[in-house]
């Protein structure tokens, strides 16, 4: 077992200890919800067992067999992203480039693929970066303790990252944003 398995069987392992229930019962009381869709059964999951959105998503990853890189699965980084950035997102692919050219010069980490952004990950994700929206980009961050800024956008507690930046122009990848996702890189390591 790596320590990426290790790492998820332990926090399955606190789901069970938090919730009371066995990974058994779990799937079944996630059958008995009758929802079939991730993002409905992870919400259902937060607000019924009180269980944060890291434990909730990979427990629904595990319930279903999934492991949340299904979209990219079998297919280059660069065919993913050339669908993350079709149609009316396309014009924000060069906030992505101008940020990954500033990421890169930090040292090692991988990028994994998902359905709408990418991770970027060392021992764990210090950053998602994609399109939320055709105008919206975001940079998630997995940071804690930044002093209080307008472009930081704190995220309650149980959320994939600690905080949003919101761009919407290349410009806006400045080094006051660098320097924030260098910390949550440094942090991750």
């Amino acid at each position: 077992m790596d320590s990426l398995e290790k790492a998820v069987q332990t926090q399955i392992d606190n789901i069970q200890k938090k919730t009371g229930m066995s990974l058994r019962k779990l799937e079944s009381f996630i059958k008995k919800s009758g929802l079939s869709k991730h993002g409905e059964i992870r919400d259902m999951l937060k607000q019924e067992l009180g269980l944060g959105y890291g434990d909730a998503n990979t427990l629904v990853h595990m319930i279903l067999k999934s492991n949340g890189t299904r979209a990219a699965e079998g297919r280059g980084l660069d065919a993913v992203l050339d669908e993350i950035y079709s149609g009316a997102k396309a014009a924000q692919r060069p906030i992505r480039e101008t940020l990954m050219k500033h990421i890169h010069k930090f040292g090692e980490f991988e990028i994994v693929p998902k359905k709408g952004y990418v991770s970027l990950r060392r021992r764990k994700q210090f950053a998602m970066i994609g399109p939320k929206t055709n105008t919206r980009f975001e940079v998630g961050l997995n940071l804690k303790g930044l002093k209080k800024h307008t472009r930081l956008q704190e995220q309650p507690a149980g959320s994939m990252c600690n905080y949003v930046i919101a761009l919407t122009d290349a410009k806006e990848a400045n080094a006051e944003l660098i320097a924030w996702i260098k910390s949550a890189y440094e942090g991750a390591g």
